[in-house]
């Protein structure tokens, strides 16, 4: 199996994904040999709830949307999976079915290792599962962190960090400073990341639109100070 043609920065993104990148050299390059691409158009599905894992993927361009379906039948956003970011693993792993929806988010590029190719991954490389079982650990990390904050921060801090995090992830540098996020986000989006109303949210942005920390555009926001944004994440 050939590597799958990747754009420059596609393989940009894949190699410098911060888990990807300590891998060894043997193992990253067999990861890739095995892996198959993907080219997804904006709202395509990449897995359902309930259905069997056939997969391990890894975003080499776009994101991929997580969500879950509320009592009252609605889409929930639970997060946005970022580029150089692998996943699917969990399931692959205990062999029960997928636990959310995912869906591209803008045009997605996909690494994607199949079930059979990837249990021959952890046969052949002990590294591996050491690896995983890392990547895992800051995954619950993360999620204890989410909870601590949605039950102890008010939500002005919450966005503020929210922000920070997707500055950190998807920010593009536009002149004179400021900061664009490149994930296009609504704000009933931004507004199911934060487990809040859509009203409050966009109180919370006009706040900080006057006071200077962010600038609200039409499916874009700007951060223009990271550090008052900063200062609120710690509230």
């Amino acid at each position: 199996m050939t590597m799958p043609p990747l754009t420059i920065v596609e393989r940009q993104n894949i190699d410098n994904g911060s888990w990807f990148a300590k891998l060894s050299p043997a193992l990253r390059q067999d990861i890739l040999a095995r892996s198959h691409l993907r080219r997804l158009r904006d709202g395509e599905l990449v897995g359902t709830r309930g259905a069997p894992a056939e997969e391990w993927c890894g975003v080499a361009a776009g994101a991929v949307r997580v969500s879950s379906v509320s009592l009252a039948g609605k889409q929930v956003s639970l997060t946005y999976v970022e580029p150089g970011t692998w996943f699917g693993d969990i399931a692959l792993f205990d062999g029960l079915p997928r636990t959310h929806d995912g869906h591209a988010h803008g045009a997605t590029t996909l690494l994607a290792v199949r079930k059979a190719d990837f249990r021959e991954l952890l046969a052949t490389h002990v590294e591996l599962y050491d690896a995983l079982l890392r990547l895992n650990c800051r995954r619950l990390r993360l999620m204890f962190d989410a909870l601590e904050d949605l039950n102890t921060r008010p939500l002005a801090a919450r966005l503020a960090r929210q922000l920070l995090l997707l500055a950190r992830r998807y920010g593009v540098e536009e002149p004179g400073g400021e900061l664009r996020i490149g994930l296009a986000l609504a704000q009933e989006d931004l507004a199911q990341l934060l487990g809040a109303s859509r009203q409050r949210v966009n109180q919370e942005l006009k706040t900080l639109e006057r006071d200077g920390a962010l600038r609200v555009e039409p499916s874009r926001l700007i951060v223009v100070s990271r550090e008052k944004l900063l200062a609120l994440s710690e509230g």
